[in-house]
């Protein structure tokens, strides 16, 4: 199977490209190099490397950054999915092309809303979600129109080794790491009392390779582990493990103008279509990253 992912030089595409390597896959890995947002450039690689499958992973995923940014992360996030599917559409018509979206679509929700399923009301709550929910109707107008194999991934948050600081996981390690070196007795945190869904980078990579050979296209379809867990729960774990001394003191500055209080996801669609189920422990997940940053 020949493989191209955009957005392959990032946290996710690596661990997909490397699950896709170790299941015998032929992969093509593309990332600045190939901008999803110039379509001749897009066109170019399709057409050179003739992918049976294309993962799209290519996008701008920082919540807290768009809403300085919002008209970039429609450029980027919807204007790309629509340039990448129409690339493959002239190159590779026969590609399945798996859209990776994101559980932020579903938008703010009350626990008895809970678990979401595939058929939650979607109701955006920033703009990095508006762009994703009009990447999955690009998404679906492509099948509708033209019936190319298009397969929409909904991942709930996931953490793992290598992961961007950027993120709250491996934030809260690097900054109780600094801490600990520079014999700092505090941290600085943003809003720990919300609870998310985690599965690890490495699970749901494998749902997305199962998604491209059993999903239904124009279907999209959640990658979840089931269970939510406090932030502030986590943060406790990390400090636990690193250094039970250090204080985590809330920062304003840190916190988002609209936030979700709860998120949990079912991924019964998932198993049912797929047989996929996690694997990987929460605390598997967060020693690996722990490990990763102390190596840094």
């Amino acid at each position: 199977m020949r493989a191209f992912i955009t957005g392959g030089g990032g946290f996710v595409g690596g661990h997909l490209a490397q699950h896709l390597k170790d299941s015998g896959d032929e992969v093509t890995v593309a990332d600045r190099e190939c901008d999803v947002t110039d379509r001749a450039a897009v066109s170019v690689a399709l057409t050179a490397t003739r992918p049976d499958v294309i993962y799209h992973l290519a996008a701008m995923t920082s919540v807290a950054e768009s809403w300085s940014r919002p008209n970039e992360f429609t450029r980027v996030n919807v204007l790309g999915t629509a340039h990448l599917v129409d690339a493959a559409h002239e190159a590779v018509p026969e590609a399945r092309v798996v859209v990776v979206s994101s559980a932020e679509v579903y938008g703010i929700v009350r626990e008895d809303e809970l678990p979401l399923t595939e058929n939650s009301p979607t109701v955006p709550a920033n703009p990095y979600s508006t762009s994703k929910l009009e990447a999955e109707h690009v998404a679906r107008e492509a099948v509708r129109s033209r019936h190319q194999s298009v397969v929409i991934a909904r991942p709930f948050n996931h953490i793992g080794p290598g992961q961007s600081t950027a993120f709250v996981v491996p934030a809260l390690v690097r900054r109780l790491l600094d801490a600990t070196a520079e014999g700092r007795h505090f941290i600085f945190v943003g809003d720990l009392t919300t609870r998310r869904d985690f599965s690890d980078v490495r699970d749901v990579v494998r749902a997305y390779r199962l998604l491209s050979e059993w999903g239904r296209p124009g279907d999209a379809y959640n990658v979840a582990s089931g269970h939510d867990v406090a932030l502030a729960d986590i943060a406790e774990e990390i400090r636990r493990r690193i250094n039970p001394d250090v204080e985590l003191l809330v920062d304003p500055e840190l916190l988002r103008p609209v936030e979700m209080p709860v998120s949990r996801g079912s991924s019964q669609k998932l198993h049912d279509t797929t047989g996929w189920e996690p694997t990987i422990a929460l605390a598997r997940s967060l020693d690996d990253v722990i490990a990763v940053e102390r190596a840094r």
